[in-house]
């Protein structure tokens, strides 16, 4: 009760009310806030707001309540199923801007989750798939394909809910018939975007929803930006499939890399205003990885040596493994018409004993057909010639 009034009287990720929690206790440092007890002005204003509006005690008890009917619960360090890669935010220190969303990005100091699986076990192998909501066709396709995948490999699928490409990965991870998690910036019991919200029951129903802000809990602007960080420490790495200048999934890829997270990037179309903001965190970010499907996805987030994405190669051709001398016999193979043996030898520049040997290989790959007045490429071999480089 302590800590969802905590989370009531300062926004998830207060620094200096996570560090209370950490030296006195969760009811202790209750305590103190209402009494006052803090250097920090602003704290101290905020805290005189918000109980001068309702006793924190009783708002926890009744949120406690609303979560019960609802059949939601509350996760808080030391619960079985407590997530313990979100505490690995107590060491990230972005204080850049001097902002207040980049100072206080500490760990919850509880989680309302509605959903049957221990948070623990479902993101024990996770992924984040996370990009614009004004999602392209291109965009919608690559999320949907990684998602699609991950699920079907066992990977739980992160995402928050919002229109285009989060929408598209929980979509796709539940098709695969796996996990999904939604993180919400607001209310477990409020979904957001409305549009969303047969998405969300499908959620709770085969995956889960996980918020800090208590049911009923209003989806506030500067939210977004706060919840992003619980995304990148939830999982074992980010994708950013599409992201504009200014898009919030810059931020949370951000946030895994200050983690140690694999943070990947699916580059896009150079023209598309969805990429800039894929391109300027591959431009920016040596540790980011460009990622084009999901093979690269398991290679970075897999175990090492054993989920390698495969190099990519052309179609396979028969003469892709000729040695030096049939290459150069087949090169000089009439394409319509036939010439003999001597002939091929003189185009080639080899001897006919070399050109005698050849033949038969050539004939074996269905390369070259024998003629009673000579040797002509075959059909298959003349679909297959390359053409002669520039």
């Amino acid at each position: 009760m302590a800590r969802v009034a905590l989370t009531w009287l300062a926004e998830p990720g207060h620094r200096i009310v996570h560090d209370m929690v950490r030296r006195h206790g969760a009811v202790a440092a209750l305590a103190e806030l209402v009494a006052g007890n803090t250097a920090d002005p602003s704290l101290r204003a905020a805290v005189l707001t918000k109980t001068a509006a309702g006793d924190p005690y009783r708002i926890s008890a009744t949120a406690l309540e609303r979560a019960d009917r609802l059949g939601a619960r509350v996760v808080v360090p030391g619960d079985d199923e407590w997530p313990t890669g979100v505490d690995d935010l107590a060491r990230l220190n972005l204080m850049h801007s001097g902002r207040q969303l980049e100072r206080d990005t500490s760990p919850p100091l509880c989680l309302w989750v509605r959903g049957e699986p221990p948070v623990n076990d479902a993101v024990e192998r996770a992924v984040a798939v996370v990009g614009a909501r004004a999602a392209t066709n291109y965009g919608v396709h690559v999320a949907s394909d990684i998602a699609f995948g991950l699920a079907e490999r066992e990977w739980t699928v992160v995402s928050g809910g919002a229109y285009g490409i989060d929408a598209t990965a929980h979509r796709a991870a539940l098709n695969a018939g796996g996990i999904t998690v939604a993180v919400l910036a607001c209310g477990v019991d409020r979904p957001y975007p409305m549009g969303n919200a047969a998405l969300f029951d499908r959620i709770a129903e085969e995956g889960l929803l996980i918020s800090e802000w208590p049911p009923g809990a209003e989806p506030l602007r500067h939210r977004f930006l706060i919840r992003n960080r619980v995304i990148a420490a939830l999982t074992a790495g980010t994708v950013v499939v599409e992201a504009a200048a200014r898009s919030g999934a810059r931020q949370t890829l951000n946030r895994a890399l200050a983690l140690g997270r694999r943070a990947m990037v699916v580059p896009g179309p150079v023209t598309s205003a969805l990429s800039v903001g894929c391109h300027e965190l591959l431009r920016g970010n040596p540790e980011v990885r460009a990622v084009t499907g999901l093979p690269h996805v398991l290679e970075e987030v897999g175990r090492i040596g054993d989920d390698l994405a495969p190099l990519p190669r052309g179609r396979e051709d028969p003469r892709d493994g000729l040695d030096e001398e049939s290459a150069r016999l087949l090169e000089v193979v009439p394409r319509r018409g036939t010439a003999l043996p001597d002939q091929l030898a003189a185009r080639a520049g080899l001897d006919l004993r070399t050109v005698l040997r050849r033949l038969p290989l050539l004939e074996t790959l269905d390369l070259v057909h024998r003629r009673n007045d000579g040797f002509t490429l075959s059909p298959t071999a003349t679909r297959r010639r390359p053409s002669p480089p520039a």
